[in-house]
Formats: structure tokens, sequence, C-alpha cells
């Protein structure tokens, strides 16, 4: 199995998924992704995150990312599944899950951990960026639902800090003030990307309202 680590490139497959067969990173195009994963159909923690995915809809639409569900199920479960979760979540599923009863995707992103189980796939999370490359993984229990205002939290760091040199603090939120990234030491650089000016808390922690995005 690979081992994915940050900043390598997701690797890419073609699956059949729900929507019909998909190519993973044509699919992406020029938006990010959310790449989960699920032990399995007809379970009661992932029939919950699915839904709450799903209506999220409009927050990763916003954030310009593109959602897809991974199951080691086959098509037909997972069509049968999708109207479990939208009578019982009161939503309708908008994104793909991948038909993973070859384990194909399960084996690229190291997704069954056999110390939990030899056969079902652990709670993975991968966000990868427009380039491909891997941003983010969280690894779950399978007894514990995920958080996915977490995830567009996430998304919404990466997204501010790959375009202004800044950092988040803990348990930032958007709109909180960031952290002028160490590096940016020139002060009319500073001046000329911070107007609204900085805190120097110690020469290593300058805080500075959020620039816009």
């Amino acid at each position: 199995m690979t081992q994915l680590r940050l900043g390598d490139t997701a690797p890419d497959f073609e699956q059949k998924t729900s929507i019909g067969p998909i190519r993973f990173h044509e699919y992406l195009g020029d938006s990010w992704g959310v790449l989960f994963s699920h032990p399995a159909d007809f379970t009661p923690v992932c029939t919950t995150e699915l839904g709450y995915t799903a209506k999220l809809a409009d927050e990763f639409a916003k954030r310009n990312v593109k959602v897809l569900a991974v199951s080691v199920d086959d098509v037909d479960s997972h069509t049968k599944w999708i109207d479990d979760i939208n009578d019982t979540q009161s939503t309708q599923v908008n994104f793909p899950i991948i038909a993973d009863d070859d384990r194909k995707v399960a084996e690229l992103y190291d997704m069954i951990h056999p110390n939990a189980s030899a056969t079902v796939t652990v709670r993975s999370v991968f966000v990868i960026d427009p380039a491909k490359k891997v941003r983010l993984i969280i690894t779950y229990p399978a007894s514990t639902g995920r958080n996915f205002n977490e995830i567009l939290r996430v998304i919404d760091s990466l997204q501010l800090t790959d375009s202004h040199s800044v950092a988040t603090p803990a348990n930032w939120e958007d709109g909180d003030d960031v952290i002028i990234v160490p590096s940016l030491q020139d002060e009319a650089v500073i001046q000329q990307k911070f107007p609204k000016g900085y805190k120097a808390v110690r020469p290593y922690l300058r805080i500075t309202p959020q620039p816009n995005k």
C-alpha cells in the first residue's frame, strides 16, 4: 500500500461510482477535492456523515471544492444506501460515492489498517488542492463520526494561507486574526501586505487582522 504524505501528488484512479465511471483527476479539474472513506454501506455513523456532507453542498461550492465518498461496496448497494441517507437525513446526496469493491482506491490511499480491521476502510479524509497535491490527511476510528465543520475550517485556512504570507493560530475561524509568517521580515513588504498593521507579541509572533481573500 502507498503511504501518502502531505505534499505528495494524490494518486489518480478510474473507478465506478454512484454517478457513473470517473477518472479522479479529470473529475476534480481545477477544483479542490475532499476524498473521504467509509467502512461500509448501511452503517449508522456513515449515514449521518454523508447526510451532513450533502447539506453542506453550498459551503463546499463557494470554496470551489468537490466531494467524493468511497466505500468498499458496489454501485447497486450505494444506490440503495443513498435512498436511505436521503430519507433518514432529510437531504439529497449530491456527490459521487465511489464503488471500491476491488479495494483499488483503498489500497492507493492506505485506507485499510489491518490492526483496526482487515477488510473495511477506516474513516480517512484527504484534502487535495487544484494542483492535485495532498494538503490534509485525517484518520478517524470507525466508531467516531467526523467533524465536517473542521474540514471546512482547514480548507478556509489553506486557501487563505496559500494566497497571503500568513498562518492561522489555534482554533482560528474565518475572519479571526492571523499570524504573519516568521520568514517575512522586510518591513516595507509587511506594510504593503498588511496595511492594517500588526501587534508583535514576540518577534516571531506577530498578529494581524485577516487579509481579504
